[in-house]
């Protein structure tokens, strides 16, 4: 394995990456995918870092965690957004050096990093933002995120982070009202004991999805709570149940990229 590490704007992005070995002939290019962990933009949890870098690995995937911008005064550029964009981009410019494939990179949040990773799916090619053009994701995976910026099920402490107090802002990342054709093939996930952010967050972006006939496979699990990353006593959440949605996630970003590892 070699790790490798360089900046999205001021935002600090560690990759893992497969050695290439002159006597394995397949695999010479992999799909890539970029960990965004959540916190609620406040801080990024290291339970779903290394963990879930180290499980897309071992599934055969070049992966990248980025440690974007969580200081509420940063973020009336969408910065956060901005450091994803740029993140994706670097990766399809240096798609040679890091044996990627540039039309198999997919973006995985969770908790408020699946708002993150839900931002750039929805306003990656908004005018407004002049995001690079090569930012689009293949593919997203979301894990138990925040989409709801206002009403009942939002989460506050991310919504008045990302927003940084502006209230047009905030609006603007309420992304169930952002969801449209153009949204990359989806994939998401919720624990249904979630406490934090309530699993309505999921169930109705899925919703939207559906409407717009955007490829997606949705999941609602009977139980699990916020936080549970990998779902293993690893990282201190062990769950039996809501740890099938790794599996589950992997035929599902294979079939979709047609990649068998």
């Amino acid at each position: 394995m070699e790790l490798v590490t360089f900046l999205a704007l001021d935002a600090r992005v560690k990759g893992y990456l497969w050695d290439d070995y002159d006597t394995l002939k397949a695999h010479k290019t992999r799909p890539a995918l970029v960990i965004c962990p959540g916190g609620g933009y406040h801080w990024r949890s290291p339970r779903e870092k290394d963990a879930p870098a180290l499980e897309f690995l071992s599934l055969g995937f070049q992966v990248f965690v980025l440690d974007y911008t969580c200081h509420p005064e940063d973020m009336s550029d969408f910065r956060p957004l901005r450091e994803l964009a740029e993140t994706v981009r670097q990766l399809r410019e240096r798609h040679e050096g890091w044996r990627i494939d540039p039309e198999k990179i997919a973006v995985l949040g969770f908790s408020a990093g699946g708002h993150l990773a839900a931002s750039l799916g929805a306003l990656w090619n908004d005018p407004a933002l002049a995001l690079p053009a090569q930012a689009r994701p293949d593919a997203l995976v979301l894990c138990y995120p925040v989409i709801a910026t206002r009403g009942e099920f939002a989460h506050e402490g991310s919504a008045e982070n990302v927003s940084g107090g502006d209230e047009a802002l905030r609006d603007r990342l309420h992304l169930w009202d952002r969801v449209t054709a153009d949204f990359p093939p989806t994939f998401l996930w919720h624990g249904g004991e979630d406490a934090s952010v309530p699993p309505e967050n999921s169930l109705l972006l899925a919703v939207e999805l559906k409407k717009h006939r955007v490829p997606l496979e949705y999941h609602l699990f009977g139980w699990g709570a916020h936080g549970i990353s990998t779902c293993t006593q690893e990282v201190e959440t062990p769950d039996e149940v809501c740890r099938a949605w790794l599996p589950l996630c992997r035929t599902w970003l294979c079939r979709r990229f047609e990649y068998t590892p």
